[in-house]
């Protein structure tokens, strides 16, 4: 951990140079260590894959002494990221075809089959290291190396909202629809950021994604039950706690 004073409102926390779980756990368990401090001079804390930047206000305080207020040295970062539970939000995803134009693609870069794709790409949880670019869009680590694909030399005008795709290292979901340029294999028929909804995003940054397949008949009752009002989110949406 290292620590620089920005400007004379602004101090900077670092973290080991690298985009990781174990950083990234880092990182927010230091978020809530400072927040339990309770400085009333501090007036931001804004939180990033591997740094924290605050914002104080300098009439009170300088940076200096805001560093040295809170007592870094003692946090106990390994022991409090091991300890946070991990909510996972399972979303499903109809593959291929209209809904997922460049699964044809990420299956030919990687020599893989797209039948190999659905099942690499489904196997396991993503961290969301964070929501950005988009309300709603999440930013989700740990995608498996053989489907690392650059992003189309090309972006598209429209793509559409819930379009689930993959960009170098990392895969994301498009909450509603944007230009892009993301490779787009699928699409979850779910509206997972909804203005009129409480809280409006289905999940949140420390949260974990895994997707799932479906079917054309599925994503069509999906979509039907959301249109009529009635959508039963705990049969299509799978929220578990693990510790």
């Amino acid at each position: 951990m290292e620590t620089q004073i920005i400007n004379e409102q602004t101090v900077m926390i670092y973290f080991d140079n690298e985009i990781s779980e174990s950083t990234y756990q880092l990182v927010q368990s230091t978020v809530q260590y400072i927040k339990n401090q309770n400085h009333s001079e501090i007036t931001e804390i804004i939180p990033s894959y591997r740094a924290i930047l605050i914002y104080f206000d300098n009439k009170r305080i300088e940076g200096n002494e805001l560093l040295e207020n809170l007592e870094l040295n003692r946090l106990q970062n390994e022991s409090d990221a091991r300890t946070r539970n991990k909510r996972i939000i399972q979303i499903p995803v109809l593959y291929g075809e209209e809904y997922g134009p460049d699964l044809a693609e990420v299956a030919e870069h990687n020599h893989l089959t797209k039948e190999e794709v659905k099942q690499i790409h489904t196997r396991q949880p993503y961290l969301i290291y964070m929501l950005g670019f988009m309300p709603g869009f999440p930013y989700l680590g740990g995608l498996d190396e053989r489907l690392h694909t650059p992003r189309r030399s090309e972006p598209r005008l429209k793509i559409e909202a819930g379009s689930v795709g993959i960009a170098n290292n990392q895969t994301g979901l498009y909450p509603m629809d944007s230009p892009g340029g993301w490779q787009i294999i699928g699409r979850t028929p779910l509206k997972v950021f909804d203005l009129n909804r409480t809280p409006m995003t289905m999940y949140e940054a420390g949260d974990y994604i895994q997707f799932y397949e479906i079917d054309q008949h599925e994503y069509n009752n999906i979509s039907e039950e959301i249109e009529n009002g009635k959508f039963d989110i705990d049969k299509w949406v799978t929220n578990k706690d693990e510790y």
